[in-house]
């Protein structure tokens, strides 16, 4: 059957809405089911079925969510003409429009006006071409009160309303609260003419902090409550969108600034993940990380405690942390479940930098949470914790989409500060203002720059990859500074890498230095106790010295050289290995001495020889006893050599990941197409005056029924038939009956584009079709 085409859109003034929707064209019904997929769930029979649906107030308010302020606009002044009544011409919609530039909201373009009335007629907000009618439902959309529009325009700036605000007293000032957390509208006697001036109402009017709206009626101002409610300010109700200014910055150099913060991300995470390993941290009961756990992680990793609040969270939502039982499980009992590293994170410890980043911030835009939420109080007023369900926000991502697409189409390097973004998207999506205040749009683009999605202002090349669908990760890789081979040791014991180094490199001085400060050069310090770690983990003084000697771009200081040799010295003259354990040492007088000491009973140490002793402990324990008593031994394989014991860290299984919101699934555009081609069937198939033969009993019996599909079957023409499916959904389609038997009718359905089985006994009516209304 070829594919049914609708008349052109607004040829003629259609009657109602499912007679305009069944003039459209079957390319104009499918786009409409795929802006609005929930008119889709479950499919609908007929146009007068879509019809009904689409004015469904549920249905609107999703599709109204997509509208911006100038739609809106148009939307008020349709409803002020009664277009939801009595369609409203394109030429009187002109001069409404006309009229109410006239007050100061803004010149828009003919061209502009009509993509916007395109946009909402291609989402059936509105429908007709001239006239122009609008679904009633929408007008309840409208996040202004109707009439607006025609009212002069708001005349107090922000900083005048911050200052009136200000001069307030606690009655006036809740009263205001109240309007602007509820409805703006307000009925009072006060605002009657004769009041007393001292009155709060009129002290408000006077102040211009209230409008006047009748004597029993006053409404508080958008801007007013805008500044309130520290939404970005502006008149709503402006047809024009507000612009962006922001400087222009080279590419090069923001791009430079983002891999900067990729690199200090991904070293503190790797920070947290070994302070949870080595002690994972209770998880509260309710959920969450505690707020002294935080601090505890905090204090170990030697960062900030807002700082790790969002490291956790990216860590959780990408799978490297999570609660459960640990193994190895931690000492103390007071806890069923712990926050661990996950398996997963061994993984990501040995991937690239620009990998281990792009993991991160993929994580952070997709995660239903709101890390900047940490700490701030919820509804009982109690502080939320780190990882707990308060901090959960279905919309988060939605919200973190709309913002950095914002910026993703400025040009590369141009930046936005988050009260013009706010601004903006305020405009873009008024529905969503009281969601994206400005406060939460500085707080994500915070969390953006941390990521290094956003740097300076202006959205970073990996960032418009990672939002677009690009290789985000081979970005960042350019953008990273290439790894250096070299170091620069200084007279202090100290040694400053000017650049990332390589991998190998940057293990041996991680061993040998601790970290002192980071960033794209960092800056170590060698101690005793940190090359005592290198010679635990296997290194030899005369590797220690020959690092640096070929590292070093600066000659290597005497002082480092006496104290690896000194260290080395005195390292590994008592070794243990496994017996359990075994204990040996050349000089008989120091393992007396430790046999003497307080350490021999709990490790139950036991002499074989003067210079060999053994212990049922485990190597591990072994060497922690040692060391804590003041010895320093180093641990040996069977055959002598030293190895590395150092603790991997506690980990827990990964975590099935949440399951997603259990929304309908886009349907692809050929299931759209097919259901568009179904609808029209059904609106043939439900056409009056086809008479057909019912198989109920109420006028004919099932072999009346059977004789008819077996007549169409053999002729080759089609049927019309009523069917009820397994689910008891009712439909009428027409079909091309091939063989009736057995109980089933086999027919080819021109919806679907193949043969399908029907069972007689759910087909509720047959009548034969017109082979020229196929």
């Amino acid at each position: 059957m070829t594919e049914t085409r609708g008349t052109p859109a607004g040829s003629s003034a259609a009657e109602s809405l499912t007679d305009w929707l069944s003039a459209r064209s079957d390319a104009e019904l499918t786009e409409l089911l795929r802006l609005r997929p929930d008119l889709a769930v479950p499919p609908p029979s007929t146009m007068v079925v879509l019809s009904g649906r689409a004015q469904q107030r549920a249905s609107v308010s999703r599709a109204a969510d997509e509208l911006d302020t100038l739609d809106f606009g148009l939307l008020e002044l349709l409803a002020l003409a009664g277009a939801e009544e009595t369609p409203m011409t394109r030429a009187e919609l002109n001069s409404a429009i006309a009229e109410r530039a006239l007050t100061g909201k803004g010149k828009v373009t003919k061209k502009a006006v009509d993509k916007s009335l395109s946009k909402m007629r291609e989402s059936a907000l509105v429908w007709g071409v001239d006239p122009i009618s609008v679904v009633p439902a929408v007008i309840g959309m409208i996040p202004w009160r109707v009439g607006r529009a025609l009212e002069p325009a708001e005349a107090m700036t922000e900083t005048e309303i911050s200052a009136a605000l200000d001069a307030l007293d606690t009655r006036e000032r809740d009263l205001l609260e109240t309007l602007a957390n509820s409805s703006p509208i307000g009925r009072t006697r006060d605002a009657a003419p004769g009041t007393p001036p001292e009155r709060p109402v009129q002290r408000l009017l006077a102040a211009g902090l209230l409008r006047w709206l009748d004597e029993q009626t006053v409404e508080l101002p958008a801007t007013v409550r805008q500044v309130i409610r520290g939404e970005p300010v502006f008149d709503p109700t402006t047809l024009t969108a507000p612009v962006i200014g922001g400087d222009k910055l080279k590419p090069a150099d923001v791009n430079a600034a983002a891999a900067g913060e990729a690199l200090e991300l991904v070293r503190q995470c790797e920070s947290v993940i070994a302070v949870l390993g080595a002690a994972p941290a209770p998880a509260l009961r309710a959920g969450g990380l505690g707020v002294r756990e935080l601090r505890r992680v905090a204090k170990t990793a030697d960062l900030d405690e807002a700082r790790v609040s969002l490291l956790v969270e990216l860590l959780s939502a990408a799978g490297l942390i999570a609660s459960g039982t640990p193994d190895p499980a931690p000492v103390s009992d007071n806890a069923d479940e712990y926050w661990t590293p996950t398996l997963a994170v061994d993984g990501w410890l040995n991937a690239s930098t620009a990998r281990r980043w792009e993991v991160l911030a993929s994580a952070w835009v997709d995660v239903p949470r709101v890390p900047w939420m940490i700490g701030l109080r919820d509804s009982t007023d109690k502080p939320i914790a780190a990882l707990s369900e308060e901090g959960r926000a279905p919309a988060a991502p939605r919200d973190r989409q709309a913002i950095l697409g914002l910026l993703s189409e400025l040009d590369s390097g141009q930046t936005a500060s988050a009260v013009e973004v706010s601004r903006l998207l305020a405009w873009r999506r008024p529905r969503w203002s009281g969601r994206l205040r400005t406060f939460a749009i500085e707080r994500t683009l915070d969390e953006a720059a941390a990521l290094g999605l956003v740097a300076r202002g202006a959205l970073s090349s990996p960032g418009r990859a990672l939002l677009h669908g690009g290789d985000a990760e081979a970005e960042m890789q350019s953008a990273l500074p290439e790894p250096i081979d070299y170091i620069l040791v200084q007279a202090d014991l100290t040694l400053v890498a000017p650049g990332p180094l390589v991998p190998d490199l940057l293990e041996q001085v991680s061993l040998v230095a601790d970290i002192e400060s980071a960033g794209s050069a960092s800056m170590y310090r060698i101690s005793e106790d940190s090359v005592r770690r290198a010679l635990d983990a296997g290194l030899t003084a005369t590797e220690l010295h020959a690092m640096f000697a070929s590292k070093s771009k600066t000659p290597v200081p005497q002082s480092l050289s006496y104290l690896i040799d000194d260290v080395a010295r005195r390292h590994g003259r008592l070794r243990a290995g496994v017996a359990a354990s075994f204990i040996r040492c050349e000089d008989a007088s120091l393992l007396a001495e430790v046999l003497a000491s307080a350490v021999a009973e709990p490790l139950a140490l036991r002499a074989l020889a003067p210079t060999v002793a053994i212990s049922q402990a485990p190597l591990r324990e072994v060497l922690a006893e040692l060391r804590a008593a003041g010895f320093a031994p180093a641990g040996e394989d069977s055959s002598g050599t030293l190895v590395d014991l150092r603790p991997r860290g506690a980990r827990v299984p990964n975590r099935r990941s949440r399951p997603a919101s259990r929304m309908p699934a886009s349907p692809s555009a050929d299931q759209l197409a097919s259901l568009v081609r179904t609808m029209r069937a059904g609106d043939r198939a439900s056409a009056p005056g086809r008479g057909g033969v019912r198989t109920d009993g109420s006028r004919e019996n099932n072999a009346a029924t059977i004789a008819l599909l077996a007549t169409a079957a053999r002729d080759n023409s089609s049927v019309n038939i009523g069917y009820v499916d397994a689910q008891g959904v009712a439909t009428h389609r027409i079909v091309d009956p091939v063989s009736v038997g057995g109980g089933q009718l086999d027919a080819f359905d021109p919806a679907s584009g193949a043969v399908r089985r029907f069972t007689l006994h759910r087909i509720t009516s047959v009548s034969p079709v017109d082979s020229g209304k196929k």
